[in-house]
């Protein structure tokens, strides 16, 4: 599972050119779901993003969670952080969970952040069509590979 995360003032996300979806102060997660990736893994991510401390305290260090600040967080699913650039000019995502299980981890991973005490969680529609608009805050953009990291 990758999550690129990029702290925000503010960002709003339309789907399918009608629905819009808004949060102020917080995080927006783009999530990808590769194949073998785990409801363990899902569970993991929630509890990491939501406690990631990336928030300005009084001393402008960065030493408070989502949490901390009574944050929003956009959640996006996105598959092309599946990318593979290895060859050529396309990129192959065949590392990408097929869309039936991924969408049930997406679901499942919104439901472990809303256990995490977020104030207010938006989402986006897997599979829709999407255009997020966001203020990076910093910019602050982090990115969580499980893989990578073992988890």
């Amino acid at each position: 599972m990758k999550a690129v995360i990029q702290r925000v003032s503010k960002a709003d996300i339309t789907i399918n050119g009608d629905v819009n979806r808004k949060i102020d102060k917080g995080v927006v997660v783009l999530l990808g779901i590769m194949q073998g990736d785990t409801t363990a893994q899902a569970e993991f991510l929630a509890k990491k993003i939501a406690e990631l401390r990336i928030f300005s305290d009084e001393n402008d260090k960065q030493n408070l969670s989502l949490q901390d600040i009574n944050g929003d967080m956009l959640i996006v699913s996105n598959f092309t952080l599946s990318a593979d650039c290895k060859k050529g000019r396309r990129p192959s995502y065949d590392k990408a969970e097929n869309p039936q299980a991924a969408m049930s981890l997406y679901e499942y991973f919104i439901d472990e952040v809303k256990k995490q005490n977020i104030n207010n969680v938006q989402t986006g529609e897997f599979g829709a069509d999407m255009q997020v608009a966001l203020v990076n805050d910093g910019p602050i953009t982090i990115v969580i590979d499980t893989q990578a990291i073992g988890k």
